[in-house]
C-alpha cells in the first residue's frame, strides 16, 4: 500500500532531451509592445494633455475671473497669490482656496445667471 501511494507523488526521471530551440522572435513581444502603445495613447497622453491645460489655466488666473472649485463652489477671484486665490462667493464673503482646487474658469456673467 505504501509503494502505491509513494508512486503517486514520485515522478519518473527521464533523460534530458537537450536544450530547446531558441525562440528569439520579435513576434512574441509584439502583443506586449502593442499593449504598451495602446495604454500610452489612450490613458497617459490624454492625462498629460489635461494636466498641461489645467496648469496653463491656473497660471492665467487673474482678478475678476469667475471660477468653479473642485468642491462645487462658484465665485469671483478677488486676489491671486502664488499658491492660493481669494474667491468672493457672496457679498462680503471671501474664501481662500489653493489654486490647484480651481477646476475651471467660467465665462463672464455665469454666476449672475445662476
Amino acid at each position: 500500500m505504501i509503494s502505491t501511494i509513494g508512486q503517486l507523488f514520485i515522478s519518473n526521471a527521464y533523460a534530458d532531451g537537450g536544450a530547446p530551440a531558441p525562440q528569439g522572435s520579435i513576434m512574441e513581444f509584439l502583443p506586449l509592445i502593442a499593449l504598451v502603445a495602446v495604454f500610452y495613447f489612450l490613458i497617459l497622453r490624454p492625462q498629460q494633455k489635461r494636466a498641461k491645460e489645467q496648469k496653463a489655466m491656473i497660471e492665467a488666473l487673474q482678478k475678476g475671473d469667475e471660477v468653479a472649485t473642485v468642491g462645487g463652489v462658484l465665485g469671483k477671484v478677488t486676489k491671486v497669490g502664488e499658491d492660493s486665490a481669494a474667491i468672493e462667493i457672496a457679498d462680503n464673503v471671501v474664501i481662500q482656496v489653493q489654486k490647484a482646487a480651481i477646476q475651471n474658469v467660467l465665462p463672464k456673467g455665469t454666476i449672475k445667471s445662476i
